[in-house]
Formats: C-alpha cells, sequence, structure tokens
C-alpha cells in the first residue's frame, strides 16, 4: 500500500509549473512554486511543523500543551493541522486587516482566534504581538512560536524549499523572487541557492506601508516608513530575526493594488487560484523586466490559495471599493447621460403616442409607469412586427401590447455583466439611485461605454 500515516507527510514536494499569459512581457520563462498543494494551502506548512518539531526537541513543547502564535492566518493553519496530528492546542492572534476566510478557516480547525487591531505599534499592548507573548506568560504548559525570530522558520525552507526548487529546475535557476513577511522563505531558499550557485538573483517583494526595503537599502529602522496598507501576509513594520539581509540582492514595492489585481490575472490567465501576496510577487517581477535576460530562468513563489480571498481580491464590490478595479459600472453610464429623467409611458396611452416619444426623445424604450411604479416595457423593435402585421394597433392601448418589465439592476453592477440581462427579447436594464429615481441602461449604451 501507498499512503501517508498521518496529512504532515503530505507537506513539501509541491510542483513547479511554468508560466505563459502573465509572463509573456518578460524576455526569459518564469515557473511558479505553487505552495497551495501543500495540505493547509500555504507554504507556512513547512516551518510550521518544522518550529513545533524544534520545539518538542528542546522540551519547549510538552504533551497536552498550548501553541500560541501570532499569524496572519496561513502560519496559524499549518500550526493548527501539527496540533490535530500532534493533540495539541492552539490559540491565535491575528490582526483586523485579515479577510474574514482566513479567520473562519483556523476556527474550522478547532483552534481559538483572538482578532486585534491592526493600526498599532508592534510594542502596543494591543498588538497581535503583545496578545501573543502575553498569553504565553499567562496560560501554562504554553508555547509562544514566534515564526518572526524563531530561526526553524528559515531552516525549514533551507532544508526543503530551496533543494526542491533547484532539482526542479536541474540547477538552472538563476532568480528567485519571493513576497517577503517573516523572511523565512527568502533567507532559507535563498541561502540554500546561492552555496549551490552563488550567482542567483534573489528578489523579495516589498509592500508599500512595510519598513523592509528601507532598511534593506539602507540600513534605518525609519518609522515613517510604515503606514496601514492591505495586503496580507508580506511586509512587516519591523525587522523579524529571520533575514539575513545578505541573502537578498535587492528589495520591490509593489502597491495593493498592483497585487490585488495581478492575483485575478493569475487566477483568470493561468488556471492558479492564487493568494493576495502571489500577486504582489508576480507584480515585482514585471516591475524588475528590466533586469533579465533571454538566458536567465525564474522561479517566483506563489505562496497560497486564493480561496483565502473570495471575500477581498476576488470580490468585485471590494475591489471597486478601493479603487483597484478599473471598471465601468451602471454608475458610470447613468452619470454620463448627466441624469437625465426617465422617459415613460403610462398604461392607458395609446401605441401611437408612445412612438411620438420615441421619435421626439430618439429612444428605443419606453417603461410603462403605472401610479410610480414600472408595471410593463414597450419596445421600438417589437412594436414593429406587430405593425407590420396589424396596423390597427397604433390606436390601441399600451398596457394591451406592452411586455414584461425590464430588469432592476444595482448601480455597482459592472457593466461586462449586463450580457446576463440584455439579450434579443430584453433589450435594456432599470437601476435605481440614492433618491429612488429610475434610469434605463441599453444595448447602445453599453457599446458606447465599452467603446469609450
Amino acid at each position: 500500500m501507498n499512503y501517508c500515516e498521518n496529512i504532515l507527510e503530505t507537506i513539501g514536494n509541491t510542483p513547479l509549473v511554468k508560466l505563459h499569459r502573465v509572463s509573456a512581457g518578460l524576455p526569459c520563462p518564469v515557473y511558479a512554486k505553487v505552495e497551495f498543494f501543500n495540505p493547509g494551502n500555504s507554504i507556512k506548512d513547512r516551518m510550521a511543523v518544522r518550529m513545533v518539531e524544534e520545539a518538542e526537541k528542546r522540551g519547549l513543547l510538552k504533551p497536552g500543551g498550548t501553541i500560541i502564535e501570532g499569524t496572519s492566518g496561513n502560519t496559524g493553519m499549518g500550526l493548527a493541522l501539527a496540533a490535530i496530528v500532534k493533540g495539541y492546542k492552539c490559540i491565535f492572534t491575528t490582526t483586523d486587516k485579515q479577510s474574514k476566510e482566513k479567520v473562519d478557516i483556523l476556527k474550522a480547525v478547532g483552534a481559538e482566534v483572538i482578532v486585534c487591531p491592526t493600526n498599532v505599534l508592534p510594542e502596543d499592548p494591543k498588538s497581535y504581538y503583545s496578545v501573543s507573548r502575553r498569553l504565553a506568560t499567562e496560560i501554562p504548559n504554553s508555547f509562544y512560536v514566534n515564526q518572526y525570530d524563531n530561526l526553524a522558520n528559515r531552516d525549514a525552507h533551507y532544508e526543503q524549499t530551496g533543494p526542491e526548487i533547484w532539482e526542479q529546475t536541474d540547477g538552472k535557476i538563476t532568480h528567485l523572487v519571493v513576497a517577503t513577511g517573516t523572511g523565512g522563505t527568502i533567507t532559507g531558499t535563498g541561502k540554500f541557492l546561492k552555496e549551490k550557485n552563488p550567482a542567483i538573483q534573489v528578489w523579495a517583494i516589498d509592500s508599500y506601508g512595510s519598513l523592509l526595503k528601507k532598511f534593506f537599502d539602507t540600513g534605518e529602522l525609519d518609522m515613517n516608513e510604515v503606514h496601514p496598507y492591505i495586503t496580507e501576509g508580506i511586509g512587516e513594520d519591523f525587522v523579524p530575526q529571520n533575514y539575513d539581509m545578505s541573502v537578498i540582492d535587492h528589495f520591490e514595492k509593489v502597491t495593493d493594488k498592483d497585487g490585488a489585481v495581478m492575483a485575478r490575472r493569475i487566477s483568470k490567465e493561468e488556471g492558479i487560484f492564487v493568494g493576495y501576496s502571489a500577486g504582489s510577487a508576480m507584480a515585482g517581477l514585471l516591475q524588475l523586466k528590466s533586469k533579465l535576460k533571454p538566458t536567465d530562468l525564474v522561479v517566483v513563489v506563489f505562496h497560497d490559495h486564493g480561496s483565502r480571498y473570495v471575500g477581498k481580491v476576488y470580490n468585485d464590490q471590494w475591489m471597486m471599493e478601493r479603487g483597484f478595479l478599473d471598471v465601468k459600472t451602471v454608475k458610470d453610464v447613468v452619470n454620463s447621460r448627466r441624469n437625465l429623467p426617465l422617459v415613460t409611458i403610462a398604461p392607458e396611452e395609446k401605441v401611437h403616442d408612445a412612438i411620438a416619444k420615441m421619435k421626439k426623445f430618439d429612444i428605443e424604450h419606453l417603461p410603462v409607469l403605472q401610479n410610480g411604479q414600472i408595471i410593463g416595457a414597450i419596445s421600438e423593435g417589437g412594436l414593429f412586427s406587430k405593425l407590420i402585421d396589424q396596423p390597427e394597433l397604433k390606436e390601441a392601448s399600451v398596457q394591451s401590447v406592452m411586455h414584461r418589465a425590464f430588469p432592476v439592476v444595482a448601480m455597482d453592477t459592472p457593466i461586462e455583466k449586463l450580457a446576463v440581462y440584455i439579450n434579443k427579447e430584453n433589450g435594456a436594464v432599470l437601476t435605481q439611485d440614492d433618491t429612488g429615481a429610475h434610469h434605463i441602461v441599453t444595448k447602445y449604451d453599453i457599446i458606447q461605454a465599452l467603446g469609450n
């Protein structure tokens, strides 16, 4: 029989996948180390188990003990899996900027999760760093993991991730690209690869709002660099001990928007459903295009799975609220017409009245309004076919020839999604603004909006 004794034995040996579309503008081949194939769906499984095993060896974690850690979510998942197999309890602190999915997943695997504010300094008693440290002093038989300064973090990648990448590329790798936070992945992996070939370039991708790049460039801990940012899992407001900056050749910053947009591109264009940090890593690599040549071979780490971010990066509303999606909505169409009032007709009016209105206002569709309510619609195309067969219908009431009312959509609906509603039988949709006023959007409006 070929089987694993427990889920922890499935960690590692993740695939290396060649990228095609998102890397099309680069002069060299690019391969993704797809880490969501780990059982906890992230690269953090590797170091989480390594840190637990090291604590057991040193007697810091005893049977029946409690694992305590501050985590952005993924390390917590790896620790929780180890705790389940090995019989420990888990208490995790995290920040209020992390996705709800991450918190829910941690709870699903039996962890207690305490959500702390993001916008406080690490030494603030309310920070998720401080709360986790305090709990470790208060709870008997507990172990504070401290992934930031626990060197078993980078050791896991030196022992596993680095050798895997070296073997998978037949030693041909020239560049390693990692969106980095705790420093374990980039330092451990980079150290192994540079021992194999000192010419390999190790590029770290940072976030605006993090101080890591400036520290790398100048050696200065500049807290003026620190400000709130949205990207999850990368960047820091201090320098963890896992960093060995001598292993890293370059730091590149990526905006919240570019990371989020690229994550969505990778998922749609490569079929690899990635998390936020993978988008940042790929966006950072594209920014460094000028540093690459055709003979290079790049490996970029895709850290975790997109399921962690369905309520954020993969939610159109969330993206639009932050200005991350350059999409046109129904509201944009309405505003482009300077909120012209909706032309309607009453059900008791005659068909010839409807034709006159269409001609006067140069429109094809008329909603039928009765007592302030839209009860139906009348369209030029539908009238044409009926009048050809029955010219006398010009004297009939609108109510006798009207069809169903146009569908009503939200003002923030992306234009591209209106294809579900607008078709051969139905030529328009209605929407309502904050005042309750109705507006109409037609096929012509959509064509105009998409053409501009």
